[in-house]
């Protein structure tokens, strides 16, 4: 059982830059991976980015390729901490932050933080 929480989220301006944390007490072998999604009222949660824990492989997201360069995902391994550094935030990068946790080869997140709101102003 993964417990997951996470903090950094607040309100910013346009173009500034900010890091999400997730602290995940419970990570264990049988987590495999563990990734970022957001979510805006009325839209379904989406991918920002995911990381490979189990063997420290590298990171990757599957969200469309400008996302790879605004986007950074690194694990804590020592401290069991995944965090995420946002660059150049746009209004359009405002909403809920969620963090969770994976099992199985195939990344099957089965485990959700509460979430946090980031808000991105003028």
């Amino acid at each position: 059982w993964v417990q997951l929480v996470e903090s950094g989220g607040g309100s910013v301006q346009t173009g500034e830059s900010l890091r999400l944390s997730c602290a995940a007490d419970g990570v264990d072998d049988n987590v495999y991976c563990m990734g970022w999604f957001r979510q805006t009222p009325g839209k379904d949660r989406e991918e920002v980015a995911r990381k490979i824990i189990r063997d420290g492989g590298p990171p990757y997201s599957d969200a469309v390729d400008s996302w790879q360069r605004r986007f950074s995902i690194s694990y804590d391994t020592a401290k069991k901490q995944l965090n995420l550094r946002v660059t150049g935030l746009t209004p359009g990068d405002s909403a809920m932050y969620f963090c969770a946790a994976g099992i199985g080869p195939n990344c099957r997140f089965t485990s959700w933080g509460q979430g946090i709101q980031v808000t991105v102003s003028q």
